[in-house]
């Protein structure tokens, strides 16, 4: 008995694997684009978004004793632009223009008031108030009026943020916002607004319990 021969095993070259692995890949973006622009198709393949967070967890709780008297908004223009040494933007570099606005507020500490800082003369007529001088508060970027006006990345930076756990990260741009917005306000008269409202304000106080005479200074 004549035993049957057996078939040749052809064997598929690794670089073909890896082309028709590109191929479908393309198949697949392709096809999602095409289901994005047909109607109906975004309907029926269309996406669900749940908050799963888990509740807000107390770390701590601190008494609060500054009298915030005046805020400043502010919006900056980022340019930032990263440049790789021997190599052309197109290929390895970036650049994002972002629009930052924020807040600052300035404030008096009114909590390091000492026994001495605080003279009330005689008859209770005229007061004295000796208070730190203002200082600024951390700047607080809002996401609301924040944006990327836009974004370039060499051909290396777009293959990471394939495979990065937070692609086309602004976290840069927005450290670079926060601090040009604290430099800004630190050139803007905040502070000495934020002593006047303070004088007013205890001054008005004050009076309205019955002080003819009220005198607020600021030292350090």
């Amino acid at each position: 008995m004549t035993t049957p021969a057996r078939k040749p095993t052809v064997r598929v070259p690794g670089w073909v694997k890896v082309v028709g692995s590109v191929v479908l890949l393309l198949a697949v973006l392709f096809a999602g684009i095409r289901m994005s622009v047909l109607p109906g198709l975004k309907d029926l393949f269309g996406t669900e978004t749940r908050d799963r967070s888990g509740p807000a967890l107390l770390e701590s709780i601190q008494d609060i004793s500054r009298y915030d008297a005046a805020s400043g908004n502010f919006q900056v223009v980022v340019d930032l632009e990263k440049d790789t040494k021997f190599l052309p933007d197109a290929v390895r570099g970036s650049r994002t223009l972002y629009v930052g606005a924020g807040t600052v507020d300035a404030y008096v500490d009114l909590g390091k008031l000492d026994k001495g800082d605080v003279q009330v003369h005689d008859e209770r007529t005229s007061a004295t108030l000796r208070l730190p001088h203002a200082r600024l508060g951390t700047p607080a970027l809002d996401p609301e009026r924040s944006y990327a006006v836009s974004k370039q990345r060499g051909l290396f930076d777009r293959l990471g943020d394939l495979f990065s756990d937070n692609p086309n990260s602004e976290q840069a741009v927005q450290k670079l916002a926060v601090r040009h917005i604290g430099d800004a306000a630190e050139e803007s008269g905040l502070t000495a607004r934020a002593e006047t409202n303070t004088t007013g304000m205890l001054e008005g106080l004050l009076r309205s319990l019955g002080f003819e005479k009220v005198r607020v200074t600021y030292s350090d």
